[in-house]
């Protein structure tokens, strides 16, 4: 047993090293989870997010920690080769043992989960990937921390160097996965953008439909829908700062026009992002360029305010 006692350095260094792994590795898992729900999107989902917040997030959270948590463990080892004894630390084999702990409890957990939808008859590939990802990560995570409690990796520092540049090899793989995915940057900043441009359209479709029902006819142009009383003023291009397009063509059709970054982003069932466009009886789906969008108001659905009127007055009373 170690005479050693365990310095500060020491003490933060292994708590900064635990859960840096921890995060790392929960990240990990949740950028395969997102990877597979892209893949294999579920049909049942309500809301599809169209920029990949989750992706993002776990992709910004392994860029940071896997660095962090690779460096603090190359320290800790430099520390334990100069100074042996300190393999004995209290600190380490807590931190060895309850990693070892958690890692053993999400395989069990893991292997529960599968055989129970199993004898339910309810397996399906995206939930078998998602086993699979859970089972190889912790298992993998279990192995490691065993061999260093047996002190494999003190013994053959070569071989836990190979690791560490095998797990950094791997995380840069998934996360360059996510920008095939979500594109760079950039090109999400012009998602973002389209995606404003079709919510302003919207915006403006209703207000011109509800223009229409109060004075039953179209507008000359946006300046006409705008209400200062209310507080509604047409919204702008919110890349370019230029007044959307608006032409009537007929006495109940109309259209409007923007122009668009890149064609409307789908999944990989073909389902148009934002998710909450698909509520809108009207297609909003666009291609890159300018794009307009053929209108025609249905009286018979969106009938004058003043014909609604007369029909409540008209209405005979019931018995």
């Amino acid at each position: 047993m170690s005479t050693l006692k365990v310095s500060p350095k020491d003490f933060f260094f292994w708590l900064g090293a635990i859960i840096g792994v921890y995060g790392s590795v929960g990240a990990l898992i949740a950028l395969l989870f997102q990877y597979i729900t892209y893949a294999f999107p579920d049909p049942l989902a309500y809301y599809v997010e169209p920029y990949s917040g989750g992706m993002r997030f776990a992709m910004a959270t392994l860029i940071v920690l896997v660095p962090v948590t690779l460096l603090l463990m190359r320290f800790i080892r430099k520390d334990i080769a100069a100074t042996p004894e300190k393999s004995d630390l209290w600190v380490r084999r807590w931190a060895l043992v309850l990693t070892v702990f958690v890692a053993g409890i999400i395989v069990v957990v893991d292997l529960i989960t599968l055989i129970n939808y199993f004898l339910g008859g309810d397996l399906t590939t995206p939930f078998l990937l998602k086993v699979a990802v859970v089972f190889l990560v912790a298992g993998a995570v279990f192995l490691h921390f065993v061999a260093d409690l047996r002190g494999y990796w003190t013994k053959n520092p070569g071989q836990a160097q190979m690791v560490g540049y095998a797990a950094a090899a791997l995380i840069t793989l998934s996360i360059l996965a996510g920008f095939f995915i979500m594109g760079s940057p950039s090109q999400v900043r012009l998602y973002r953008f389209d995606d404003q441009k079709v919510s302003d359209l919207q915006t403006i479709q209703w207000q011109i439909v509800n223009f229409w029902q109060q004075k039953e006819r179209l507008p000359l142009d946006l300046s006409e829908v705008a209400d200062p009383l209310s507080g509604y003023s047409n919204p702008l291009d919110p890349q370019t700062g230029a007044p959307y397009t608006y032409e009537t063509t007929g006495q109940l059709s109309f259209k409007l026009c923007a122009e668009f970054n890149a064609e409307s982003q789908s999944d990989a069932q073909g389902r148009t992002y934002p998710k909450t466009a698909e509520l809108v009886e009207d297609n909003w789906h666009h291609d890159a360029g300018e794009e307009c969008f053929e209108r025609t108001v249905d009286p018979e659905r969106y009938p004058p305010f003043s014909k609604q009127r007369s029909l409540i007055i008209e209405e005979p009373l019931k018995p």
